[in-house]
């Protein structure tokens, strides 16, 4: 790792800090370097698959509101399927008559009440998103040294 990376991550006021992330944030150019890795003398790998996931996990919610903005698309989804569902049910019944009488409208009502909370847990899952964001005090953007410039 170069100095300049070091010194740019090093300055970041996050507490809690996602280091594959944050390497990865600072925009410098990186390269890999192969190398053949001696077999393990004593033991496996600590890491196993539920330790990876929420390696994973943390990894999209450090530095994405993707699955806030997940919460709204959903609720709109479900929102549209149940209206439509509900214009099905209201043709079916004026062709065809009642199967279960109640059962179709209030299975739309509870559909919909649920997609239109949702909808609303993702537009303020949204602002909350927002304020994480500008809470990390992350810098909009970082400036090479004026040797790289040069270069």
């Amino acid at each position: 790792m170069d100095r300049e990376v070091a010194d740019v991550v090093r300055n970041m006021p996050e507490r809690q800090r996602f280091m594959k992330g944050l390497l990865s944030w600072a925009g410098f150019p990186s390269e890999s370097i192969e190398y053949v890795r001696p077999p393990r003398v004593t033991s496996g790998t600590k890491w196993n698959y539920p330790k990876l996931l929420a390696l994973a996990i943390e990894g999209f919610t450090r530095f994405s509101t993707a699955p806030l903005r997940l919460a709204t698309a959903l609720g709109a989804f479900t929102a549209i399927v149940a209206l439509l569902y509900g214009a099905y049910l209201i043709v079916r019944v004026a062709f065809f008559g009642v199967d279960v009488p109640g059962y179709a409208s209030l299975f739309v009502a509870i559909v919909l009440m649920g997609s239109i909370q949702l909808i609303g847990i993702g537009i303020l899952g949204e602002y909350v998103g927002r304020i994480y964001m500008e809470a990390k005090q992350r810098p909009v953007y970082v400036v090479k040294s004026a040797t790289e410039r040069a270069a």
